[in-house]
């Protein structure tokens, strides 16, 4: 695929390890005056995962952090390993992935579309990708995290890999504050998917320098297909991951180019071997067209996305069946977001001449109600009901949804 070797020179393709998908194109054997040539030699430089382990470690560290803020004994009587003190969790019916309550969320920093717009928030589109809904949510991201983003941390360096992530991770609460603007949205898997479209596009752009690229497309193509798949579920944000992955599919033209096989750079040969440099451009001509396409196209989203953000858009007044991206509906779920009220569990008992505030009332069959203490006490017969005093410690919110 390159220019003749001299015929002194014997070249022969060494198939890669388990796990390492490029092509370690020379091992070379010469009958020169250099008895130490190089057998094998490796053109790209194979760099040591530190970021991708320290990204694990932040979520953490901010997960363990809103637990401390969100304090449950506090706030709830029936927290789950209440030995925990202030990091304990929250009950199964208000997080059943063991966690905080979605308004601690919201203080941490979480995407809510109403403060994005009109609270000039917009700082909420990258913090939100640092926060999890709850241990089994962050487990499932961190260790996604570790196996996807290692492996490509190591083959292209924690520079472009880590705004890689970050700017896919931007790219996935964009799309989702286009589209879901009633509930809060935590998690990191729209980087993830970011980081799954760069490892398509770098497929797609370093195609000649792999070994069983069909299989290697196949594969890849089938993990990402039952991912967005899973994303059907309610609660599930979607549209999160379809921004993220499509960020990364276009950044990972930018970002993940690769020199075409056959090239080799002057500096990775051993002296006298500059004879037997490939005389073929560094890239292939449809690898510059893939770049400048997808860096147009990246730009171009960005700003009709954050454009339509800020002027209040909503997708779904423009697209009909989007919602469907996300959720669809079917006989054992539904897609409609119900409202999750967590609130601390007292009994108020009725007190001759006692003045009693409003509190916010629910019982598990019922719509909760804000009710005027002693004039429906025995109208709606609320004694043993589960009150709260409002406003002060009322948390009336909405479902989260999850970037799972």
């Amino acid at each position: 695929m390159g220019r003749d070797l001299p015929s002194d020179i014997e070249s022969k393709v060494v198939q890669p390890r388990h796990g390492d998908n490029m092509i370690h194109p020379v091992s070379t054997d010469t009958p020169s005056s250099n008895p130490h040539s190089f057998q094998e030699f490796r053109p790209f430089r194979r760099w040591f995962p530190w970021l991708i382990p320290f990204f694990v470690i932040v979520n953490v560290i901010l997960f363990g952090i809103t637990m401390f803020i969100n304090n449950c004994p506090k706030n709830s009587v029936s927290c789950i390993a209440g030995f925990l003190g202030r990091f304990s969790f929250q009950p199964f019916k208000e997080n059943p992935l063991l966690g905080p309550t979605s308004s601690t969320l919201e203080k941490m920093g979480a995407l809510e579309v109403n403060k994005v717009v009109h609270g000039h928030q917009a700082w909420r589109l990258i913090t939100c990708i640092w926060l999890h809904a709850g241990v089994f949510h962050i487990l499932a991201n961190m260790l996604s995290l570790l196996f996807i983003g290692i492996r490509l941390e190591q083959e292209f360096g924690f520079v472009r890999i880590g705004l890689l992530y970050i700017i896919s991770g931007v790219g996935g609460s964009l799309l989702s504050a286009l589209f879901i603007q009633s509930s809060i949205s935590v998690g990191a898997s729209g980087a993830l998917f970011g980081l799954l479209g760069g490892m398509l596009s770098e497929l797609i752009t370093n195609w000649t320098i792999y070994a069983n690229k069909f299989a290697a497309l196949l594969t890849l193509v089938l993990i990402i297909a039952i991912n967005l798949a899973v994303g059907i579920l309610p609660h599930v944000d979607n549209f999160a991951h379809i921004g993220g992955f499509l960020s990364g599919f276009l950044l990972g033209f930018v970002f993940l180019i690769r020199p075409q096989f056959g090239w080799v750079s002057q500096r990775t040969l051993p002296p006298g071997y500059a004879a037997a440099t490939s005389a073929k451009p560094k890239h292939k001509t449809y690898q510059y067209v893939l770049w400048v396409t997808a860096l147009i196209l990246l730009i171009v989203g960005f700003t009709v996305g954050l454009v339509m953000l800020f002027r209040g858009v909503n997708g779904n007044d423009h697209c009909s069946w989007c919602h469907y991206l996300s959720c669809v509906p079917t006989s054992k779920w539904s897609c409609k977001s119900e409202p999750v009220y967590c609130v601390r569990k007292k009994t108020y008992v009725r007190q001759e001449g006692e003045n009693h505030p409003p509190c916010l009332c629910f019982d598990p069959d019922t719509e909760p109600t804000e009710l005027d203490v002693p004039k429906q006490w025995e109208k709606q017969h609320i004694h043993n009901a589960k009150c709260i005093r409002l406003p002060d410690q009322a948390a009336m919110y909405s479902a989260m949804q999850l970037m799972t």
